[in-house]
């Protein structure tokens, strides 16, 4: 196994050389509503507290961040945000442990909106239209169907466009401060290839080894643990001493034990990784034990000891196709939604083929060819789009998706591993680098406008 399948899908959003990405679809900074629901109900238990509690103010200053304040008010509807944007199915930390997350992410966003006053970044309405659009539609909404699902969650458009405008802003500011601090050499992409190539070595070995298992049952009693481990102990003392492990494996395990305990050649990965951790640094004829595992000691002897082939480092490739509708006066989203559904139905009853579809209906290049956009790495294509087409298995149909160049209806083909050629390699690597030295060079950014900013704590938030 190599590291680049585990990175390609946290690099997709850096890596982009194919040109079909911008003819095709754009990336949204923003996703779902923004926690608008969450939000909704925490000013609604705000609302409440004010009732309940008439002798104190629900809100209230918490921290001073540059002569700024932060109120209770401000960290509830952060404490909600995360809240909603938690992981389902992972256990929540306490209630404590969020919302002093909260407040140090609402300190960390002051300083930062400060700065980018300060330095004259401006959004342009434009800039909040566009992403107020992304937003309906990655969610499959035309812009009024937003402002109609907002205002059911008690989030006024006014309050979600400023919080738009919010997170543009800061996205513009890191984006100037931090992508300039990070430069990914040769040398870098040299040294991470190396890594990724000594992590194999070990697994690029074929070994024999030959075993003998002192067995520990369940049930057994710490004095039992205490004599099994003696008795695996003596069985290592001997078989250094250069006593026959086959003689040694038939009086300690049995005779039924075939081949003297020895388990056959094979490749390192084969094995547990337990007996290749414990026998990586052994020459042929040393001994290892005892290692104790769920089933007992075990006492190992390296019989042969040979290079491997080293298995190549792999991409997941995926062969796609699509038929793109877009929109216009004549056609609106959701008329080029209803009849991508209609297509899907008549393809799933097996009426029509999806290529002769695409070759009549699909508005963009691809047509010609059935809709197929041929066999793509990931991160070729964006997020969302891509998200969609990585959960559809072969031969299956997604459902109609909204993108800014219109909708789309996809079918994943195929699906392949292939070896990744040494230029691919050194770009996925350059890919996967420049992403981690951007997640140091902006925490360490952070760090350091938080250290010279004048942070002054009031009252600890509810």
């Amino acid at each position: 196994m190599n590291k680049f399948s585990a990175h390609a899908s946290r690099s997709r959003n850096l890596a982009r050389s194919s040109p079909r990405v911008s003819a095709l679809f754009m990336t949204c900074l923003f996703c779902g509503f923004c926690g608008a629901a969450a939000v909704a109900r925490a000013q609604s238990a705000v609302q409440a507290d004010v009732k309940t509690a008439p002798t104190r103010s629900a809100d209230f200053i918490v921290a001073v961040v540059n002569s700024e304040p932060i109120t209770h008010h401000e960290v509830v509807l952060q404490r909600a945000r995360l809240d909603a944007q938690w992981p389902a199915g992972t256990a929540k930390p306490a209630l404590a442990e969020v919302t002093a997350q909260a407040l140090e992410q609402l300190i960390n966003e002051k300083i930062q909106l400060q700065l980018a006053r300060e330095s004259g970044v401006r959004i342009e309405d434009d800039a909040v239209d566009l992403a107020e659009m992304n937003v309906a539609r990655q969610n499959q909404l035309s812009k009024a169907q937003l402002h109609t699902k907002l205002a059911k969650e008690g989030l006024s458009v006014g309050a979600f466009r400023d919080q738009l405008r919010k997170q543009i802003t800061l996205s513009r500011l890191r984006e100037r401060e931090v992508e300039g601090r990070v430069r990914v050499t040769d040398l870098d992409v040299d040294q991470f290839l190396r890594e990724q190539r000594g992590a194999q070595t070990v697994l690029a070995i074929d070994l024999n080894l030959a075993m003998i298992l002192v067995p520990v049952p369940e049930d057994s009693s710490p004095d039992q643990v205490s004599a099994l481990q003696a008795r695996a102990e003596a069985a290592v003392r001997r078989a250094r001493a250069g006593e026959n492990f086959a003689a040694l494996v038939r009086e300690f395990v049995g005779d039924q034990v075939p081949n003297g305990g020895a388990m056959g050649l094979r490749n390192a990965e084969r094995y547990p990784s337990l007996f290749v951790d414990s026998t990586q640094a052994l020459n042929v004829g040393e001994i290892a034990g005892p290692i104790r595992s769920g089933a007992g000691f075990h006492v190992l002897k390296v019989l042969e000891k040979r290079p491997g082939e080293a298995a190549p480092m792999m991409v997941t490739q995926t062969r796609a196709r699509h038929i793109l509708l877009r929109t216009s006066p004549q056609l609106t989203e959701v008329a080029a939604v209803n009849q991508l559904a209609q297509f899907k139905q008549r393809i799933a009853a097996g009426q029509v083929t999806f290529a002769s579809l695409a070759r009549e209906f699909s508005q963009d290049s691809s047509a010609a060819s059935g809709g197929d956009l041929g066999w793509t790495s990931p991160g070729q294509f964006v997020p969302e789009f891509e998200q969609v087409m990585n959960r559809l298995n072969p031969g299956q149909l997604s459902d109609p998706l909204v993108s800014r160049f219109g909708v789309h209806l996809i079918e994943v083909t195929d699906r392949r591993d292939v070896p990744l050629s040494a230029r691919e390699q050194r770009d996925m690597a350059r890919n996967v680098l420049r992403e981690k030295k951007l997640d140091e060079a902006f925490t360490a950014w952070q760090e350091e406008l938080r250290g010279r900013a004048f942070v002054e704590m009031r009252d600890a938030p509810q």
